[in-house]
């Protein structure tokens, strides 16, 4: 048990004890470097429940818990913070509690507590480009921290596979196309695809342009352009099963797909089950039917149904159209519930989808929770802002996207000019290399988009992420590699052992890296609850930061006590376990050497 939770129940016999009242939380933060004492009690939270000085509250409260708390020896109050100093012996028993623990932190899992996560969900007319990549990155990420928290999740991706958006391309194909293939090109088919998304959208342009000269309004020249006419009415060939366009759909979206699955694989991201909106499209009306008869949704005049959700704060929401067709709303509650018909044990879901989408996640949870769905009380919107470049926005239809194949290969070749300036890799072969360079240009992209709250807008820098200093990920990879290197030379002066070993008082610095791994689990839990990836990051760089100070003013390998030398090289150990395991939560390989 982390030294928190003692105290919290131990404060709270205290409160109750001295002043007759009980405390419903207790507030705590680290104490500050000029005060001396490892965990402040912040007192001020108090005045609520128990009335008096905050300095003389914390007076009792502290004499209170170093009566009856073994681990507390002594405490000072700075006006309404109450600082403890924590024994040695607490954080040494602690350290030796979990140093040949692999799974550290991670909760095991509830096999009845499952999550299924959304993400990446892209269209099949383009490749993936940098928001996707905030995307999955998010997505994977949340995943792999629910699980550690105990879990158990699935992984999901709705692909969207149909509608107009598919058709220019198939028609852009079909004009302009001469049967070139991805072998034939040589490109990636999902590349092969996205070219001919903007070769419809030049060719519509340059028809309305037309139009206009031949005196059409303009407006009137957008909805009248041949090829856009052309575009639906193939749209209405594929919802008519026509065999031609079918197939032609079918080919042109199998290239996408293994297109999505190598860049999927470049990435690192994975997925348990897929869903496409083929399949999924026309879900959703049967449980408007049903709502209709609850009463939960109501019909207007012109047969379009509805639901009014004023008294909740939103608008009234159209589920289904007066000609009897759906809406992207209607789809979505459908497949909502079809998950949970498809995996029974998911009692919850995470919908990883731009904050663009805010409003309509409101109405889709708020829809499902009047249909009566008891898993509706626990979806979330993982929300994200945009990611920009400083070059400013991007166009799919005009081409002018950051292309993620293209962005991962690029931050590759970054991480090799910075190595070699390094000038470290002597002894590397050229497969090593190209291994490392990989490992630590998506390691500093994946960093530098994940350190950064979901909510938050990011103007993405490829070359300050994969700076060797500061807050990235090629920092927090050099020092796991620097304690790889001080293992391995631990292992071969045989210093490198998993026996308890007693040390007399720990160094400042021991201490302060002990109270930063015992953060670890809560950390996971905290990210967990607020589906945060960032938390998780800048822990493990706090983390990092404070065995460099560690490394910079002791000696490890160098120390005389053989003991405490022991001691050094497992706390290194430990650390480097928990940065290998904080990165995995977010995706990111750790190096050997660097």
């Amino acid at each position: 048990m982390g030294i928190e939770s003692i105290l919290e129940v131990k404060v709270k016999e205290a409160v109750a004890q001295l002043f007759k009242v009980e405390l419903p939380q207790v507030e705590f933060q680290p104490t500050r470097k000029d005060f001396e004492g490892d965990v402040t009690v912040v007192v001020f939270p108090m005045l609520r429940y128990v009335k008096g000085n905050p300095a003389k509250i914390g007076e009792e409260i502290g004499q209170f818990l170093t009566a009856n708390v073994p681990a507390v020896t002594g405490f000072n109050v700075i006006k309404g913070f109450l600082n403890l100093v924590i024994s040695d012996g607490f954080y040494l028993d602690f350290f030796n509690s979990i140093k040949t623990t692999a799974t550290y932190g991670h909760v095991a899992e509830k096999a009845d507590d499952a999550v299924m996560v959304e993400y990446s969900s892209p269209n099949t007319n383009k490749p993936l480009h940098l928001g996707h990549v905030r995307n999955n990155l998010l997505g994977y990420s949340v995943s792999e921290i629910l699980k550690a928290a105990g879990k158990k999740v699935y992984k999901t991706q709705i692909i969207n596979d149909r509608g107009i958006h598919i058709c220019k391309s198939m028609l852009a194909w079909k004009r302009f196309g001469n049967g070139e293939t991805p072998e034939s090109t040589g490109l990636k088919g999902d590349k092969l695809v996205g070219n001919y998304y903007v070769a419809f959208d030049k060719a519509y342009k340059d028809e309305v342009a037309q139009l206009v000269a031949e005196g059409t309004d303009p407006k009137q020249a957008e909805k009248e352009a041949p090829i856009l006419l052309e575009a639906q009415e193939m749209l209405q060939k594929w919802e008519a099963g026509d065999e031609e366009t079918v197939s032609l759909w079918k080919t042109m979206n199998g290239w996408v797909y293994e297109g999505f699955a190598e860049t999927y694989k470049n990435m690192g991201v994975d997925f348990d089950t897929l869903y496409y909106e083929s399949d999924t499209y026309l879900l959703g009306k049967d449980v408007v039917a049903q709502g209709l008869e609850k009463g939960v949704f109501f019909k207007k005049e012109d047969g379009s149904v509805w639901i009014d959700l004023t008294e909740n704060g939103l608008d009234e929401k159209i589920v289904l159209r007066s000609d009897g067709t759906a809406v992207y709303m209607t789809q979505d509650i459908g497949t909502a519930i079809q998950r949970v018909k498809d995996y029974p044990d998911v009692g919850g879901m995470v919908y990883t989808v731009g904050n663009e989408q805010d409003y309509h996640f409101k109405v889709l949870f708020l829809i499902l929770q009047k249909l009566g769905y008891s898993w509706s009380n626990n979806l979330h919107h993982l929300s994200y802002g945009m990611v920009d470049l400083p070059s400013g926005k991007m166009k799919s239809r005009e081409g002018t996207v950051v292309d993620a194949d293209d962005l991962m290969q690029e931050m590759s070749q970054t991480a090799a000019n910075i190595s070699a300036e390094l000038g470290k890799l002597e002894d590397y072969d050229e497969d090593q290399k190209e291994e490392l360079y990989q490992m630590i240009g998506l390691g500093a992209l994946k960093y530098y988009i994940l350190k950064v709250d979901p909510k938050k807008r990011i103007l993405f820098n490829p070359e300050e992420s994969v700076d060797f200093q500061g807050n990235t990920g090629p920092f927090i990879q050099y020092t796991y590699a620097r304690i790889q290197s001080i293992l391995r030379k631990a292992e071969e002066t045989g210093v490198l052992k998993d026996n308890d070993v007693e040390v007399e008082a720990l160094h400042a610095k021991e201490k302060e890296l002990l109270k930063q791994l015992q953060l670890y689990p809560e950390t996971i839990q905290l990210a967990a609850e607020n589906y945060s990836p960032a938390l998780i990051a800048n822990y493990t760089y706090d983390l990092v930061k404070e065995f460099n100070s560690f490394y910079q003013q002791v000696s490890i390998l160098g120390e005389a006590d053989e003991n405490r030398k022991i001691f050094r090289v497992q706390l290194s150990k430990k650390v480097g376990e928990v940065i290998a395991s904080a990165f995995r939560l977010l995706g990111i390989g750790v190096p050997e050497r660097m």
